[in-house]
């Protein structure tokens, strides 16, 4: 079964109810920066893999809520995608499918690329020509 056009709310029915949901806009808007919605298909794409359930999505994403409320997060959902990409480095790490060295750089390369790129274009990252160790 591909997930790709899964919603979030379809999401947390996956996960038993148990991940929380963003905020949404008067329009009902669920991304508000295009880095979100990539943030949220690179999740859909690691699950779709099978390298980890919607539970466990659900635990990483809630642990990481609760560690920035705990460190004073106002929980207005502003910051609901700053949780999410933090959960899935957390994911990424727990799950030994990168470093943070690998996700430093990777960071790095996509804020350079960014820097290139002429407002409007789509940003291209050249992980050959970027020092980023990838592995397969």
């Amino acid at each position: 079964m591909q997930n790709t056009h899964l919603t979030l709310e379809e999401i947390a029915q996956l996960c038993g109810g148990q991940m929380p949901l963003p905020v949404q806009d008067s329009q009902g808007a669920v991304f508000s920066e295009p880095w979100q919605a990539h943030a949220f298909a690179m999740t859909l794409q690691l699950h779709e893999k099978g390298l980890f359930t919607w539970p466990e999505w659900a635990a990483a994403l809630t642990q990481e809520i609760r560690n920035a409320q705990v460190a004073g997060d106002a929980d207005t959902g502003a910051t609901y995608y700053t949780h999410w990409l933090n959960a899935l480095e957390a994911m990424v790490l727990t799950k030994q499918l990168g470093t943070a060295e690998q996700i430093h750089d990777l960071e790095h390369a996509w804020e350079d690329a960014a820097a290139r790129t002429p407002h409007g274009q789509p940003i291209v990252l050249d992980v050959q020509g970027s020092g980023v160790s990838v592995s397969n």
